[in-house]
């Protein structure tokens, strides 16, 4: 061990398990807030700014045009994964996630004030462009500052399953966003919910977001972090210094966290488009099932903590993988049967399968990185899966289209993203820094 890890493992030797739940369930209402934000883009992309933001009369080609502008978010992800990653790693964590959690609601409230492309013409398609790029700028910085600040408040033999509640913010997150639009589906004529009921859900950010501000402020900064500035250990050149040394941990990282992030986007946003546009589902039968896959998706998440805590966090990664790229064909033959329980099963079990590595990932990516550049390595490794992720509807779209709308290309990408996902996992224990106590 060298100076940095001797420092990590003392400062986090007498932290109890209050202490740790306290600091895991604060960044958990956090990171809810933020998928609920980036969520709400993903379903409104899937059902109502193809149609009020890109008037095209082929119905793929705006769906292209909507998915871009959804994967668009996520390009910005891994500089603001940089900018704030340095904050964290040079002002303090905490600190950090006030700014992002602040930027996160308030351009989500904006979407929701935003006049349509019958309203102002090509400006608003623009506009909407310019937002979610801010928006991605800021989730960029949010998940990794999350995870770090929890692992960094939790005993060491612990921290799989302390990082496995934060991650339980994505199906909050979808509950929450799909629930809002699955509502407003029901209360409001189609007329209605796409001229201005589809706005409500974004408008609702603003006062939960005044809840997520005052949780978060009662947030302790990290006892690592403390260490490391009262002795003087914090990083000067956090990106330098995280390219050059730690570029291997960026790329296994990546891979870690891909299948998490690019097969949940394929099972919901592009799996909702599909239904409804090609399939000729209803929209609500594709909201309710990504609200029951999210719901079972919560206990699967803290089980998969459990499992990382007990057998290491990267074994997880690899055997959840497998048992993902197994389960692929079959839910997808599920959700094309047309019959709507199937449709609901196929769902929820691709998102349950996907989640195990999910819920290890965020131990994984911290183990992989010291503490001096660990907000900044966690943030680049984890946007650029996200940046990537982002694109998997857009590219999935367009290979259902080539394969005249057969789903079997979709399929096939999941399993793709299963089986990249599950060599990370083989190749993250040689990369991760040598913690007592800590499995790997």
């Amino acid at each position: 061990m060298n100076d940095t890890e001797t420092l990590e493992a003392g400062a986090t030797r007498q932290i109890s398990d209050k202490e740790a739940t306290k600091v895991a369930v604060g960044a958990l209402i956090g990171t809810a807030m933020e998928w609920y934000d980036f969520f709400l883009f993903s379903a409104a992309a899937a059902l109502v700014f193809n149609v009020q933001y890109f008037a095209n009369e082929n119905a793929t080609a705006a769906a292209l045009a909507s998915f871009a502008t959804f994967g668009v978010g996520l390009v910005a992800r891994p500089i603001g994964g940089m900018v704030f990653g340095v904050m964290g790693d040079k002002i303090g964590r905490r600190k950090t996630l006030m700014i992002t959690i602040v930027g996160i609601g308030m351009i989500t409230g904006l979407i929701g004030l935003l006049p349509t492309y019958a309203a102002i013409g090509v400006l608003a398609p623009v506009l909407l462009v310019l937002l979610r790029v801010i928006q991605g700028l800021f989730v960029g910085g949010e998940w990794s500052g999350a995870m770090t600040i929890v692992v960094e408040n939790a005993p060491l033999h612990r921290r799989a399953r302390y990082a496995a509640l934060p991650q339980i913010g994505s199906p909050i997150g979808t509950i929450l966003s799909s629930g809002g639009f699955f509502l407003m589906t029901i209360f409001f004529s189609k007329d209605n919910f796409d001229a201005w009921g589809w706005r409500i859900p974004f408008l609702a950010a603003i006062p939960m977001l005044l809840v997520a501000l005052y949780i978060r402020s009662r947030l302790d900064e990290s006892p690592v972090f403390k260490e490391l500035m009262e002795s003087g250990e914090t990083e000067k050149a956090p990106i330098r210094t995280t390219l050059k040394e730690s570029w291997k941990q960026i790329i296994t990282g990546m891979a870690a966290g891909m299948l998490g992030i690019g097969g949940f986007y394929l099972v919901t946003a592009f799996v909702v488009w599909y239904g409804v546009n090609v399939l000729e589902y209803k929209s609500s039968l594709m909201l309710l099932g990504g609200i029951i896959a999210a719901a079972v998706e919560i206990p699967v998440l803290i089980f998969g903590g459990r499992l990382g805590e007990r057998f290491g966090a990267s074994k997880v990664i690899t055997y959840g993988g497998l048992f993902s790229a197994i389960i692929a064909w079959p839910a997808f033959m599920m959700i094309v049967s047309g019959v709507d329980a199937l449709v609901l099963i196929g769902m929820t079990l691709a998102v349950a399968a996907l989640s195990l590595p999910y819920a290890a990932s965020g131990t994984v990516l911290t183990g992989l990185f010291p503490a001096k550049t660990r907000y900044t390595g966690v943030g680049l490794a984890q946007n650029v899966a996200g940046m990537i992720s982002g694109f998997i509807p857009l590219v999935a779209t367009a290979l259902v289209a080539a394969a005249s709308s057969h789903w079997w290309p979709a399929a096939a990408m999941l399993i793709f993203l299963s089986l990249f996902t599950a060599v990370a996992g083989i190749i993250t224990p040689r990369l991760s820094v040598d913690l007592p106590g800590f499995k790997h």
